[in-house]
């Protein structure tokens, strides 16, 4: 409410130029999605609803920035949150797609463009990454960004699988397990506590979204896309499980 009647929450006093910098990239890229959402409507002869879909899944991720905006320590939105923020906008036209288009699992043209754009939208992950490294703007609302992005594409791309029922409902577990894990720490302040870098959790991330994009090409049926899929999750388990066994003992240690 405060950014509506032009003023600055406490955090951001003092620093409006940062503020106005990231509603101006925002505003864009919110633009921008409304515009290729009306597109895409008229293409495919969608609903509303579905953009409706796709800005409010927008709108809530933009939220969560401006809520980080305060710890954030640099000047400028930068060009990896920019890169990031594009990618949120990809995950929310393609989100809003599994949900409203109802025979998604009878359009081969339909999937393959969405398995492009999820394609796409992987590729771009390794770029902000890059980008926040070379312009030395790393940030937690970066990293932070960057994962709840990954995190709702692999929900996204779980929802597709068990719809199109290549997979039982039980694939669903993917895309909730981080969810599941963040309320845990809820219940269990000691699973919230910080964890140190993991390759072996970036590693995983990535076998989630190539292993349910590659779910989603026509030619993969059950069983195949079953056995993938629980491939996967069988992955995503352990990882959660070793992250729990140290968190576990860090408590014991305390």
């Amino acid at each position: 409410m405060a950014l509506i009647h032009g003023e600055v929450p406490n955090g951001l006093k003092g620093r409006r130029p940062l503020v106005h910098n990231t509603l101006a990239h925002l505003a864009c890229l919110m633009l921008g999605t409304i515009i290729v959402a009306l597109l895409v409507r008229t293409e495919m002869s969608l609903g509303w609803d579905f953009v409706a879909a796709s800005v409010l899944s927008l709108s809530i991720i933009f939220g969560f920035v401006m809520y980080l905006l305060p710890g954030y320590p640099h000047r400028r939105f930068g060009y990896a949150n920019m890169v990031t923020a594009f990618r949120a906008s990809l995950v929310s036209l393609t989100g809003a797609t599994v949900l409203c288009f109802e025979s998604l699992h009878k359009t081969d043209t339909v999937l393959w463009v969405l398995v492009g754009v999820v394609v796409f939208a992987l590729a771009l992950d390794g770029i902000d990454g890059y980008l926040a490294r070379r312009y030395r703007q790393e940030s937690e609302l970066g990293a932070r960004l960057d994962m709840e992005v990954d995190a709702l594409l692999i929900l996204v791309l779980s929802v597709a699988a068990a719809m199109m029922d290549k997979a039982g409902a039980w694939v669903l577990m993917i895309g909730l397990m981080r969810y599941i894990f963040v309320a845990a720490g809820w219940a269990a302040p000691f699973l919230s506590a910080d964890l140190p870098p993991s390759l072996r959790r970036k590693f995983v991330c990535v076998v989630q979204v190539v292993t349910l994009c590659l779910i989603l090409v026509p030619a993969i049926t059950v069983p195949m896309s079953a056995y993938l899929a629980a491939v996967a999750l069988a992955m995503l388990v352990v990882s959660f499980a070793i992250d729990v066994v140290y968190l576990v003992r860090q408590r014991v240690r305390a």
